[in-house]
């Protein structure tokens, strides 16, 4: 787990650092050390790499002064070409630009380049380019002089490639890849332009192949827009402790797999089903048969031990036969959507099962709504489950009418609502208050919009103001699904998904993340563990898929879901990515 930092925290770090003997000269040098290790990689990886040639620009401030490291490195270090292009003077004496000086680099200025063709032709001739040019204190949008360097900038990168059709530099390194005939872009801590804290944009920012942020990730890094803008991000602790003031108390985390690995359920060999927990999914309809299917086999292949769907009986007609493993339970219904009518079978039903979730498939009607209000107004009585439940050819209307009318003090268990479960919910009156704590939800931005009364516009410009806030508020577990997806748990934390892949944007992929997240409350994890490693199975699980098929295009969930196991193998260390 990767403490993530605001701009004010970092300095805060580097400032206790200094203080307890890591000094800013030391990091200087550790900085310039992660990023020169990493062009040296790279400059193996090319054809010739006698003949590689790296362009490193140099802001005014700390920045710079990375880059101006790297590039004494990188001269003593190989025979590569190393040229610096500086955004302002730097005196002959700075401790950092003298032994540039002194091992003969060329070094240009563009108080001397007033039309950037210098600037242009190093970057455009260059094979990697180091962007040094601005680091976390920017302001945005950039001044005029910075922002036509920037510009000029962009031109020379990605004018002068012949195609736009990415492929490695080298076959046995495809980490690294670029546009044809344009330069590799390793950005410093922070690629120029995006402001680290909101991930806003300068116009003319620095689009980076990869960035390699230090000590920790600033929040901008992984929010959009800039998370677009920063390609393979890598974190360089540089040596710091993590339990220095500001970094061990931070409140935000990027989930790495390490991670997500520790909270896993244990697997014992002498387990049977029932050790493995059991899983309630009430979903479907006529319009949505297939959405309780995919979670259903989600929650299997997240490791439940049993997983029960209740649907309407046309549902279990369309999916039986696609979903072997999974057990039935009829639900009334009203021309194909759940009905109200379902609600005493149900809360018998969750009464003797571990995780129960809702609204994969609902659709949108009434009756399924007053389901709904149902199963949340009766969340602290439920009714005593049957003695013996029926091999289950029951009528619509007779499958759920009460055997038993006796009370019982049991609750509903752990609770997670996705889908339609959500958007109807936003529809009962004041229905936060009558969810049991640490419920799980589930949104995508457009239903967390609905749930909070804003436009999606809003929640996507402030993803992490209205998840954490959200989050107290309902005191729930709020997954706010999206690239970079936001895990938070009402007390201020925020989990951070390392994935952003159009392969997920497809329908189908949330009843599945519904589904493993249901599964793993099923075997017994806290509901904010469950769904951290679920949200990280299923995001990885997005990734094999896309590059199984070549293309995050193509991909459908029940690919997702196919690569499941493949994700589970890799998360327990046993397969490398990409298998």
């Amino acid at each position: 787990m990767i403490k993530i930092v605001s701009t004010e925290e970092m300095r805060a770090i580097e400032a206790a650092a200094d203080a307890g003997g890591l000094t800013y000269a030391e990091l200087f040098q550790r900085a310039g050390r992660a990023i020169a290790d990493r062009v040296i990689q790279l400059i193996a990886a090319l054809p010739d790499p006698a003949d590689a040639r790296v362009t490193i620009l140099v802001g005014p401030g700390n920045n710079g002064g990375d880059g101006l490291v790297t590039a004494r490195m990188l001269a003593a270090e190989t025979n590569a070409l190393i040229r610096l292009y500086l955004l302002k003077p730097r005196a002959e004496d700075d401790e950092l630009f003298a032994p540039v000086r002194a091992a003969g680099l060329f070094v240009a200025n563009a108080d001397d380049d007033q039309r950037y063709r210098v600037l242009i032709n190093m970057v455009a001739s260059a094979q990697i380019v180091v962007d040094a040019l601005f680091g976390i204190g920017i302001e945005l949008p950039l001044r005029d002089d910075a922002s036509k360097l920037m510009r000029s900038v962009h031109q020379a990168i990605h004018e002068s490639a012949v195609s736009d059709d990415e492929r490695p530099i080298n076959p046995a390194d495809p980490t690294m890849k670029q546009a044809a005939s344009r330069p590799y872009v390793i950005a410093a801590d922070c690629p120029s332009g995006i402001d680290s804290d909101s991930g806003a944009l300068d116009k003319n920012a620095m689009m980076a192949d990869e960035t390699i942020t230090f000590i920790a990730p600033k929040r901008g890094l992984l929010s959009f827009p800039g998370a677009g803008y920063v390609g393979q991000l890598t974190v360089a602790p540089l040596g710091v402790p993590p339990s220095i003031d500001g970094l061990q108390n931070a409140k935000h985390s990027l989930i790495d797999a390490e991670a997500a690995r520790d909270l896993l359920p244990d697997r014992p060999a002498d387990g049977h089903k029932g050790t493995f927990g059991t899983a309630l999914i009430i979903g479907g309809s006529v319009n949505y048969t297939g959405a309780p299917g995919l979670a259903a086999i989600a929650a299997y292949r997240s490791g439940a031990g049993l997983v029960t769907v209740g649907t309407p009986g046309p549902v279990i007609d369309a999916l039986a036969a696609h979903s072997l493993e999974t057990t039935w339970l009829p639900l009334a219904h009203d021309m194909g959507a759940l009905s109200s009518a379902a609600a005493p079978l149900l809360l018998r039903e969750a009464a003797d099962t571990d995780a129960l979730l809702l609204g994969p498939g609902w659709g949108r009607e009434k009756t399924t709504r007053d389901l709904l209000s149902a199963l949340l107004e009766s969340r602290q009585t439920v009714t005593k489950p049957p003695q013996k439940r029926g091999i289950g050819f029951a009528t619509a209307a007779t499958a759920n009418e009460s055997t038993d009318g006796g009370a019982s003090s049991a609750a509903l268990p752990p609770l997670v609502i996705d889908a339609d479960g959500l958007n109807l919910l936003g529809e009962i009156t004041d229905w936060a208050a009558r969810l049991p704590e640490q419920t799980i939800l589930t949104p995508h931005p457009g239903e967390m919009a609905r749930l909070a009364g804003v436009e999606t516009a809003a929640i996507q410009a402030e993803r992490w103001r209205y998840a954490a806030e959200k989050a107290a508020e309902w005191r729930v577990i709020l997954v706010l699904k999206g690239a970079h997806t936001l895990i938070a748990d009402p007390d201020g934390e925020i989990a951070v998904l390392p994935f952003k892949t159009s392969a997920l944007a497809t329908a189908g992929t949330g009843d599945v993340l519904a589904g493993v997240i249901t599964g793993l409350v099923a075997q017994g994890l806290k509901p904010y563990a469950a769904a951290i490693a679920g949200g990280y199975l299923h995001g990885l699980a997005g990734a094999i898929a896309a590059r199984r098929l070549g293309s995050d295009r193509s991909v459908i969930a029940s690919d997702v879901l196919a690569a499941l196991p493949a994700a589970w193998q890799m998360l327990d260390g046993s397969q490398r990515a990409g298998a």
